[in-house]
């Protein structure tokens, strides 16, 4: 049995094996890869403008794809990576 084919809301590529995403307030978003869901539903950094595709650092409601972008615009407090040596015993 074939499958349907849906229509990408980035390219506009039918293709049998896309997928859909349901946001937190119930948008659905239908996309044939992962590089257009990306590409339509990832944050920007309010820094640099690249696409947030981890976690990210959030402050003060913006996003930054790391803390160096943050430390840029003056945000403190926030680091990429913690210092675990400090917390063996």
């Amino acid at each position: 049995m074939a499958t349907a084919k849906s229509t990408c809301e980035i390219c506009g590529n039918e293709y049998d094996k896309s997928f859909v995403v349901t946001t937190y307030t119930g948008e659905e978003h239908r996309f044939d890869s992962f590089e257009c869901a990306i590409h339509a539903l990832a944050p920007t950094c309010q820094h640099c403008g690249c696409r947030i595709i981890g976690h990210g650092v959030e402050a003060d409601g913006l996003m930054y794809c790391c803390a160096h972008c943050a430390h840029v615009v003056g945000v403190t407090g926030v680091d990429d990576r913690s210092d675990t040596r400090q917390h063996r015993r």
